[in-house]
């Protein structure tokens, strides 16, 4: 690892964690987020912003709630796969969008796309579990934690 972040700056594990702790407690579960979709969500975002270690992390969350290798696999592709179901492929692309902010995507077509699939709150829970993903691949690829160590709990 490059720099510890949370060793020399420790307020950011606390705020990070602040952030999963609501995404966990608040916006998964039943009559909420399912907890395999946001796995998908923060699989997808690693895969585009090319962060190995929360790739290893989430892959390995996903198996544990049950996701299916082969779905995990097609992530890359899923728009050519029969594999998603319109709600997972509303939140993907929702996912890539926020996550290629440069590129323009947030259309008002994908926003109704999106909104017909979510009720507010799950809409707005999942922005942010996909800007909490961003954030967590940023300080992995500045940081480059060792990968292939994390185990589900």
């Amino acid at each position: 690892m490059r720099v510890d972040h949370f060793t020399v700056a420790p307020g950011i594990a606390r705020a990070m964690m602040a952030l999963e702790v609501y995404l966990n407690k608040e916006a998964a579960g039943p009559d909420k987020l399912p907890k395999r979709l946001l796995e998908l969500v923060k699989i997808r975002a690693s895969q585009l912003n090319h962060c190995a270690y929360c790739l290893d992390m989430h892959t390995k969350d996903a198996r544990a709630l049950g996701e299916t290798e082969q779905r995990i696999y097609a992530l890359n592709a899923w728009r050519e796969t029969p594999f998603f179901d319109a709600r997972e492929r509303a939140a993907l692309s929702w996912t890539e969008a926020l996550t290629r902010l440069t590129d323009n995507l947030v259309t008002e077509e994908l926003f109704e796309q999106v909104q017909a699939c979510f009720s507010e709150r799950e809409l707005s829970d999942l922005t942010l579990a996909i800007a909490t993903i961003n954030a967590w691949n940023r300080f992995g690829v500045a940081f480059a934690p060792e990968v292939g160590g994390y185990q589900p709990a």
